[in-house]
């Protein structure tokens, strides 16, 4: 059986366009099955929030303003929902606590589970508008989920969570990744980022399962 096609998947957990993607990569899952195996990684985009908004949007409003940006662009996309008071009333001070929790997810349990548990750390942000930078919040909705707190505190405890999102970050940089969400495609063979139709994400990763993994360059 031939091996599935790789896409690395990186994205911040607080970025709108991130949570746009959600449906796109959901659907691609759907549509190729076995053919594609999407592997999800974190980068740093909002790891500091206030200073990213003090500075990038002093001159447009700051949080107030950054907020209104993040409805309007949600806004066209009835799958990604967004709270109107998101940005308002609890603003996240960075999403590294949360990338580290869905690290020590993923060692705790599996990948899978690690998935199903961004999905819910996303959907606390942009629908019910909870502070998912407060591990308190972050403990209840792993409760909620029926998962075993102690185990996934033992990898926060040990470093090695916070370790394996430093490979994360690391590996971004090393990419030079422009922004959330990227898409590398057949180890580095195709790179995407940011608003990408579902679309075009399909027939660029199609052509890709078309061509064979060892084609020669001409050049």
């Amino acid at each position: 059986m031939k091996s599935p096609l790789i896409i690395d998947y990186y994205t911040d957990i607080l970025c709108v366009w991130a949570w746009i993607a959600q449906r796109r990569v959901d659907e691609l899952n759907n549509q190729l099955g076995d053919r594609i195996e999407i592997r999800y990684h974190y980068m740093d985009i909002f790891g500091d929030v206030h200073n990213k908004i003090n500075t990038q949007w002093q001159e447009k409003g700051r949080f107030e303003g950054f907020a209104k940006h993040v409805i309007n662009a949600a806004s066209d996309y009835e799958n990604a929902p967004v709270n109107t008071e998101i940005w308002q009333h609890s603003k996240p001070t960075t999403s590294a606590t949360s990338h580290q929790y869905l690290k020590a997810v993923e060692l705790a349990y599996d990948r899978n589970k690690s998935i199903e548990i961004a999905l819910k750390f996303r959907q606390a942000f942009f629908i019910d508008g909870l502070d998912i930078s407060d591990i308190n919040v972050l403990n209840t909705l792993l409760e909620q989920a029926g998962l075993d707190i102690e185990i996934i505190h033992n990898t926060i405890s040990d470093g090695s969570a916070l370790a394996a999102l430093m490979n994360n970050y690391q590996t971004a940089k090393q990419l030079s990744l422009k922004g959330s969400p990227s898409y590398i495609i057949d180890n580095g063979r195709q790179t995407l980022f940011g608003n990408v139709g579902y679309r075009v994400l399909l027939a660029n990763v199609e052509e890709r399962l078309k061509r064979p993994s060892n084609e020669a360059s001409w050049c």
